[in-house]
């Protein structure tokens, strides 16, 4: 259960994650990192993605505020839209507190060093909150005021993509994911879960009849989203996790709906409470996921929306999901979950990485300092036992540097012999949104070592003396 601390006012000498903070620091620091768009533009009709996709076809990947979209109602929203915002691995760095050039290995260790640890959250007074700024309840609500994206063509309707958080009925500890929720009205979402932590708890309040609490964390500081993509199994409570990862206490307040029976962020933006019925099914999908393909049209559950909570001047915000956007997102908080398992048992582990080409997801580099012939197959399968997501690990030696794509197919191509260093898992719990797969959970994993052999000699990989290199630095001629 939550280890909740009480605080009766809040405490001015700890400051707190605020997104316009980091906006200002990207904004000065990053040149080039945020682009800000006064237009107005219709974010349900592909307006907002069509902007992203143009500057991802030309190689730029900033973090975009949108200050004048307009809502479900076709009128300019109260709510300014932020998006793009983890597109970059150096803007994840900074939301960590971390310089911008922190954004390779730094970052992916500095997250497995804060996912490691826990802290309490705080609770606050309502008054102390600035996420109960604005409350609206019942037939107040009218979700059309929002500037909902719509992302892809085949989309059947805008999406909120953030992260709901749910909480055991029985230990009490919360859970948050990155879960699509369909506008369907209003007051009304649906909302997909695969077969993980959510789709858990869900199915506990189901079969005893009762709904499900849910709160839609719609806009916060960038490093409670990292933190809320940990890889920690389930009965670890995730604001505790996210706490340590934002390296301050999460602070928390009672919500509108369920009191102190349920806490939400008192930081955020903007929260959505709702709940969903037991037993109630609609049509949901199709939807441009993650992997970059649609994930098909199934009956899926809806949320009843019981109230809406948010700061005067809050932002919307949105992931543009099946890009890039969504690819670093998800990538960093598993090379950190992942590179902590894989230490302890094989310690000389020296990165993890989860490339865009593999969506950030399904493809996984790991370099270690092999010592002993085993441990490269070792270390590939926790990371398949680790996170389903992971479907193909490459391995290589330490020389090799695993964020740099060229450098991992180099040792693919000279150092695999494929009948030797290749292996072939069949009928292993996948995802249900990846592609390629025959069967909604069963899928097929690969095993690559691109390691030298220990026990025999191996052909010396070419190099140019480093006290020479040393001596020859190349700025003295640029």
């Amino acid at each position: 259960m939550s280890r909740l601390k009480l605080e009766q006012r809040q405490d001015e000498s700890l400051s707190t994650h605020d997104l316009r903070d980091f906006i200002a620091r990207v904004e000065k620091e990053g040149p080039g990192e945020l682009l800000r768009i006064r237009d107005e533009v219709r974010p349900d009709g592909f307006e907002v993605t069509a902007i992203l996709a143009n500057l991802e076809e030309r190689g730029r990947y900033p973090m975009v505020l949108f200050e004048r979209p307009l809502n479900l109602l076709g009128e300019v929203s109260a709510f300014p839209l932020l998006t793009n915002v983890y597109a970059s691995r150096t803007r994840c760095a900074m939301a960590l507190g971390l310089t911008p050039q922190q954004h390779r290995l730094d970052l992916s260790m500095e997250y497995s060093r804060r996912e490691a640890r826990r802290l309490a959250p705080l609770a606050l007074e309502r008054e102390a909150a600035p996420v109960k700024q604005v409350v609206k309840t019942g037939l107040q609500i009218d979700l059309r005021e929002l500037p909902i994206v719509r992302h892809h063509k085949m989309d059947p309707a805008p999406y909120i993509d953030m992260t709901p958080v749910m909480r055991d009925p029985d230990q009490g500890q919360y859970n948050i994911a990155f879960l699509r929720n369909m506008y369907k009205g209003p007051r009304r979402l649906g909302i997909h879960m695969s077969p993980r932590h959510n789709w858990q708890i869900c199915r506990k309040y189901e079969e005893r009849n009762l709904p499900t609490p849910v709160v839609i964390v719609v806009s916060h500081h960038p490093a409670f989203y990292l933190g809320a993509l940990n890889v920690s199994p389930f009965g670890v409570d995730d604001y505790e996790l996210v706490g340590s990862m934002m390296g301050q206490p999460l602070r928390l307040v009672p919500s509108e709906t369920w009191g102190k029976d349920f806490m939400v962020p008192a930081d955020a933006e903007m929260v959505i409470e709702g709940e969903i019925p037991p037993g109630v099914r609609e049509v949901e999908g199709p939807f441009g996921e993650f992997p970059g393909t649609y994930g098909p049209q199934r009956l899926r559950w809806v949320i009843d929306v019981k109230a809406l909570t948010h700061r005067r001047d809050a932002i919307y915000q949105d992931v543009f999901v099946g890009h890039r956007d969504n690819w670093v997102l998800g990538a960093i908080p598993k090379e950190g979950t992942l590179f902590n398992r894989i230490k302890g048992v094989v310690p000389t582990v020296k990165a993890v990485h989860l490339p865009n080409s593999g969506t950030g997801r399904f493809n996984c580099y790991i370099s270690i300092d092999k010592k002993v012939d085993g441990e490269s197959k070792q270390a590939a399968l926790i990371a398949l036992g680790e996170c389903d997501f992971v479907k193909n690990v490459f391995v290589v030696d330490a020389d090799i540097d695993p964020f740099d794509e060229e450098q991992v197919m180099w040792a693919f191509a000279t150092r695999v012999q494929a009948d030797q260093d290749v292996d072939i898992i069949k009928n292993v719990k996948g995802n249900t949104l990846e592609p390629s797969q025959n069967d909604d959970i069963l899928t097929t994993k690969m095993i690559i070592d691109a390691t030298k052999p220990v026990r025999r000699t191996f052909a010396s990989r070419v190099e140019v003396p480093k006290e020479v290199r040393e001596k020859f630095r190349v700025e003295r001629y640029l």
